[in-house]
């Protein structure tokens, strides 16, 4: 063999060596996200069912015509002198943006490609702790499919609204801090999470326990390295238009007496749907049962399992940190199930067939895609059409409407029929106007009630569920009020001596 195909030979031998097995070790990843998207993709529709989308792109709108932050609501007509802290804005001028050019298909994919960023996070997470492929891909897809909570909709946590991020900068907080060398990018990270969504406060909690485990351990130099970190992100904090302000209006909403009548501020067991909550339930089972038997034996970081334990029982204190819990528990899921498997099989053939399956699933995305995209739209709670009958018949009126038809109603009619309330809340509207619609939400009417607020308020129409017939017979026998229009969930009914229009 002459020296030239002596070289040849060796740069071909070299070359597949160097390349595949970083090739390989990306199957994991591929594999995940390919199908964790495809999953999101299948279910775009639920995506955009959350209630506040509306008002969440009509306040983007409406950012960036007037190119500031509205210090208070121009939509409703029950505000008051209440100030309006939109959390959210900075998340309702890239939807707003997002939608203007690519429509409702455009914010599907922005909020699945956030859903991969939060996949690849988890999966590096599992894969530098130790767990192996399988045990990876088991425990992160479970993760993915079950923390968006699409059975208790609008419960939602990926989905086409601010919630989304808060998911995923809680997840790259966690990634970070047990990394332990990129701290630095988390005060940065902070500033837009806290111009994306109030849930920055997670952000603290993560910090915080870390801080504390290293203080547990008196490892002095973590210690130093997580407070500077929390001075960081409390400083970044006030890099947003609302100053310390934002402070206000976080706490707003914390322990407010509104929490009692929003689904997502429920117990758990409130929330549970049969028999879509049964997966959920399952898992929660199987991370206790392993917790207990394999707890100190399974090398899980002491943090991953303490944020896992605390967000499982604040989840079942309030639904809406379940979803954290799926989240933090992919980690200690991955290590237990570890022991479980057999290592018999070469890791690389795990990893090519993964990294197959994950090409394949990859390329079914532009397919799934064209055959949901006419799907993708505002559920049918309130039509096109409905609003335009709103907005020829009740421009400028004073319509009590369902809390959660608020939002698609701002959206719909462009604020030409004002709202009475929305899914805003607290950050929006009085405490004495919030205390007055909760005496009107319950399936048997309160007579009084109702004649009190639609006296207070001088109603002149009510936008109600449409299914609700204790209320028809009350406004229309009782009242002498008129259904005015019906559309295909929600009902008008305009009072004595207004003009009803048509049908």
């Amino acid at each position: 063999m002459d020296a030239l195909e002596a070289w040849g030979i060796s740069r071909l031998d070299r070359t597949p060596e160097t390349i595949k097995p970083a090739l390989l070790h990306s199957g994991v990843y591929v594999f995940l996200i390919s199908f964790a998207c495809l999953f999101y993709l299948c279910n775009g529709a639920l995506l955009l069912g959350h209630y506040d989308l509306g008002w969440h792109l009509a306040a983007g709108d409406l950012i960036r015509e007037r190119r500031a932050i509205p210090v208070q609501d121009p939509w409703a007509f029950t505000l008051g002198d209440k100030r309006w802290f939109n959390l959210s804005w900075l998340w309702d001028v890239i939807a707003s943006v997002i939608y203007q050019h690519a429509g409702f298909a455009g914010l599907v994919l922005f909020t699945v490609a956030c859903g991969a960023v939060i996949v690849g996070y988890l999966t590096s997470i599992c894969l530098r702790a130790g767990a192996s492929g399988i045990a990876t891909c088991i425990a992160v897809f479970i993760a993915c499919v079950l923390y968006p909570a699409f059975e208790a909709a609008p419960n939602m946590y990926l989905a086409a609204s601010p919630n989304t991020p808060t998911m995923l900068f809680a997840v790259m907080f966690t990634a970070e801090c047990l990394r332990r060398t990129r701290w630095f990018l988390l005060p940065p990270a902070m500033v837009l999470w806290a111009n994306l969504h109030g849930g920055f406060v997670i952000g603290f909690l993560i910090v915080g326990l870390f801080g504390a485990v290293a203080l547990l351990r008196r490892d002095w130099a973590d210690v130093r390295t997580h407070a500077l970190t929390g001075i960081g992100c409390a400083l970044a904090i006030l890099v947003n238009p609302l100053g310390w302000h934002i402070y206000a209006g976080v706490t707003a909403t914390l322990g407010h007496f509104v929490q009692a009548n929003i689904g997502e501020w429920l117990s758990y067991y409130e929330n549970i749907r049969l028999p879509g909550s049964i997966p959920g339930m399952i898992v929660i089972a199987v991370f206790v049962a392993f917790e207990l038997r394999f707890g100190r034996a399974t090398r899980v970081p002491l943090e991953a399992r303490l944020l896992a334990w605390l967000f499982l029982l604040l989840g079942l204190y309030q639904f809406r940190y379940m979803a954290f819990f799926f989240l933090f528990s992919a980690l200690p899921l991955a290590l237990h199930i570890d022991r479980l498997l057999s290592r018999d099989a070469p890791a690389s053939k795990i990893q090519g067939a993964l990294l197959a399956a994950g090409i394949m699933g990859a390329c079914a995305l532009p397919l799934t895609f064209v055959l949901v995209r006419p799907s993708l739209a505002l559920p049918d709670m309130l039509t096109e059409q409905d609003g335009r009958y709103l907005e020829s018949h009740l421009a400028g009126a004073r319509v009590l409407n369902h809390w959660n038809v608020g939002g698609y109603q701002i959206f719909r009619t462009h604020g030409t029929v004002p709202v009475f309330v929305d899914g805003r809340a607290a950050t929006a509207y009085p405490d004495d106007l919030l205390r007055d619609y909760f005496k009107l939400v319950h399936m048997e009417i309160d007579e009084a009630a109702w004649d009190g607020v639609i006296a207070k308020y001088n109603i002149d129409a009510v936008l109600w569920v449409r299914a609700h017939e204790q209320l028809r017979r009350f406004l229309i026998d009782k009242r002498g009020w008129t259904e005015a229009y019906a559309g295909p969930f929600e009902s008008v009914y305009v009072r004595p001596g207004r003009d009803a229009g048509s049908r």
